[in-house]
């Protein structure tokens, strides 16, 4: 029987979208178990890992390694530029497959194995701890909670529970996960308790200040190349702004998967947008999007409906190409659901011409 743990607010989904679920276990506690009886953990997350992934992850092997266990952290993908100045980010393992004798395999922000685009991971008992909307129950032990600021506030809250001290490499790696994951406190659901978090791994030898210099002022200089590419073709319709970078800009910018990361953020920060989409063309044909939103339109129901997942205010996916055909369906689904969230808070504003180039 699969043992399903979340917070009050996702008891309700729980309930009917897992009718094997056991009402009432508590997920730290279930988790916290299998850490104290297991000895040899994988340890992963999704692919393309970002700043809550990688920090996570590194802080769930130091606490495992602290209560004398074995702990080996796999990537499909590497560990983005940004992120590799993290203490024991070498440590993780790019490959395609887990390969040792682990008895647990603890994924983290994942709404199934097929995420993690990792092998071998079939045949162990699986632990699954995530906080996006889009969550499945898919292991054998759950633990879900939809109002945590990031994966790796259960990551800190599991280490304590385990009675783990939380040293200053830990919380470097879990502030770095909290900020990123965040916006950098900019995302709905940043409330008091995600400055609390915050506060507390400061005081536990995080350094804000130089955190924010490594992930905010460290970029590449192909990633600056390609963002001026991808602003060159910023659009707006109303609320709605988009950008794309096909295939040979990242060639022409020598530009690596991660450099996408946070492009989508530029259109989502004009003023009367509300949500924005980025379209990034891959290699072969198909078009991977990110979606944002400033909290008044739920792209992560976008993202579930297209395959991916998310969060309300950010969500991503994977469509097939080519990318005029994945724009044109991706735009009219983002119009259907502006259109139907102003016609529910009466009415929105038009600021711009439909399809304006902003750059001229």
């Amino acid at each position: 029987m699969k043992r399903l743990v979340r917070s009050r607010a996702t008891e309700t989904r729980a309930n009917s979208a897992n009718g094997e679920a056991r009402h009432g276990l508590h997920g730290l506690e279930a988790v916290l178990e299998v850490v104290r009886h297991g000895q040899r953990f994988a340890v992963c997350s999704h692919a393309r890992p970002d700043g809550d992934a990688v920090g996570s992850m590194l802080a769930c092997r130091m606490m495992l390694s602290a209560l004398g266990k074995q702990a080996g952290l796999y990537s499909a993908d590497p560990v983005p530029q940004i992120y590799r100045w993290l203490p024991c980010a070498a440590t993780i393992r790019q490959t395609t497959r887990v390969k040792g004798n682990y008895d647990t395999a603890i994924l983290l922000e994942c709404d199934g194995m097929a995420r993690t685009r990792l092998e071998g991971l079939e045949g162990r008992l699986l632990v699954n701890i995530d906080h996006h909307a889009s969550w499945k129950a898919f292991a054998e032990v759950n633990w879900i909670e939809e109002d945590a600021c990031a994966v790796a506030e259960m990551v800190y809250r599991l280490t304590r529970a385990a009675g783990v001290a939380v040293t200053p490499a830990m919380a470097t790696c879990l502030y770095t996960a909290v900020l990123t994951d965040t916006g950098s406190f900019c995302y709905e659901g940043t409330d008091v308790h995600a400055f609390e978090v915050a506060r507390e791994l400061v005081e536990r030898g995080a350094n804000p200040a130089a955190i924010a210099r490594e992930v905010y002022f460290s970029n590449p200089l192909p990633k600056m190349a390609l963002l001026g590419t991808a602003l060159t073709r910023l659009r707006r319709e109303e609320r709605l702004a988009w950008l794309w970078v096909t295939d040979e800009d990242m060639t022409r910018a020598k530009a690596a998967e991660e450099d996408c990361e946070g492009i989508v953020n530029y259109a989502i920060g004009i003023a009367g947008v509300e949500a924005a989409v980025l379209l990034r063309e891959l290699r072969d044909g198909k078009i991977r999007l990110s979606l944002r939103s400033k909290g008044g339109v739920d792209v992560a129901q976008v993202a579930a409906s297209l395959g991916g997942g998310g969060h309300r205010h950010a969500g991503g996916c994977t469509l097939e190409g080519p990318l005029t055909t994945a724009m044109e369906r991706i735009l009219e689904t983002m119009r259907r659901l502006l259109a139907a969230e102003s016609q529910a808070t009466h009415g929105s504003t038009r600021t711009e011409s439909p399809g304006m180039n902003l750059l001229g």
